[in-house]
Parts: C-alpha cells; structure tokens; sequence
C-alpha cells in the first residue's frame, strides 16, 4: 500500500496504522468516483460509502470536497515524484551495470545518464498518470480545482520538488535561476500536455513528441 502523505489540507493527519489506512480508503474512493461522476456531482457522502467508512471518518479529515480534492492532488504529486526517482535510480542502476562510460557524468549525466533521460521520466510518468491514475485527469496536481479554472500555484510546487529532485543529479545549485528554469519547463509542458489530451483522449502523440523535443531545446541551454 502506497503510504499518505500529510496534505496542507487535512483537518487531521492520521497517525495510528488504522486511521492512515482509512484516509487512504477515503482518497481512493475519492479519486474512482472524480472518475466515475466527475467533480460537480462528488459528495463527502458518496466517498464515505464507496470507501466503507462512516461519513464522520471523512469529516475527520475533511471540511468538504475541495479539501477532499486538494489531499488527492498533493497524493498525486508524491506519488508522481516517486515514480521518477524510481525510474531515474533503475536507469542509472542499469548504466552502472553496463559500464557506462564515466566522461557521460561531465557531460549533462546524471550518475552515468544524460539529463536526456531525465527529461523523459518526468514527461513520460506524468503520461502515464494522465493515462491510468484514477482521478488524476481531472485534479493532477491541483491545477483545475475547481474545475473549469486554471491555477498557477500547483505548477510552482511541482518545479520546486523537481528542482529538489534532479539538482543534486545535475550537479547543479537548487536556487532560483534553477527553480525559474525547471517552472518555464513545467508551465510550457503543461499547456502543451493539456493541448495533446484535447486533441486524443489518450495524448496525441505527434503533439508529445513536439512538447518532448521543445524542452530538450529550452532545457539544452542550460544543462548542456
């Protein structure tokens, strides 16, 4: 079981075993039925029924379903980083055993892989949550909450962790300039992201390939 982290969001954070399984319940539930009814008709009530636990459990955590939502989208962003460190650390594991030639590290490598590669796991697992998370193409990181409506502020936490994330691989200071760097990358992404799903429900690919090849350009300049 994938472990919750504390949103800003929570009335409460869980701190027995017991109660961190039941806010997870609460949030899987939540993110099927954003699936399944979408965001207007989502009830605390529903939620509460499809997770199998009594709606004052909900309330516990959550004044309502913004809240709800909001906890979801800050899941969305922990797991997503998960994901690429992962898939980083199996491609420098699968480097390493491949010999992978050492001046690769001085130029733009990250532990023996170019920020290329980088690049691609961050664009191709937000893909792949944008395809198959439940609940994540409606809520991603919090962007369209409420629906309807873009926010800018989701964008800067996901340039913020990336920068957390990928600096010390970059061999690259995490301050401003880099931050700047990694949001340009994430703000342009994402409207092209949402232009691809548009086009094809399941992400045109010619679209993705431009957006990936507009950030190995942008990028280049500054980790080449």
């Amino acid at each position: 079981m994938m472990p919750v982290h504390q949103a800003t969001s929570l009335r409460r954070a869980p701190v027995q075993r017991r109660s961190a399984e039941r806010l997870t319940r609460i949030l899987d539930a939540c993110a099927d039925l954003l699936d399944e009814v979408g965001y207007d008709a989502l009830s605390t009530r529903a939620v509460a029924q499809r997770a199998g636990v009594p709606i004052g459990s909900v309330y516990r955590f959550f004044g309502n379903k913004r809240a709800m939502a909001d906890a979801l989208a800050q899941r969305n962003l922990e797991r997503y980083t998960e994901r690429v460190l992962e898939r980083l650390k199996k491609t420098a594991d699968e480097a390493a055993d491949e010999d992978a030639d050492p001046s690769a590290e001085a130029d733009g490598g990250i532990r023996g892989v170019h920020w290329h590669v980088a690049v691609d796991a961050v664009l191709d697992e937000y893909l792949a949550m944008k395809r198959t998370a439940p609940g994540f193409s409606l809520v991603d990181f919090g962007n369209q909450i409420p629906l309807g409506t873009r926010h800018s502020e989701p964008n800067h936490r996901v340039a913020r962790r990336l920068t957390q994330l990928l600096s010390g691989h970059l061999h690259r200071e995490p301050d401003e300039d880099l931050r700047r760097v990694f949001l340009i990358a994430v703000e342009t992404a994402d409207t092209l992201v949402q232009l691809a799903f548009r086009v094809d429900p399941e992400g045109d690919e010619k679209i993705i390939a431009e957006t990936r090849e507009l950030l190995r350009a942008y990028l280049g300049r500054v980790l080449d």
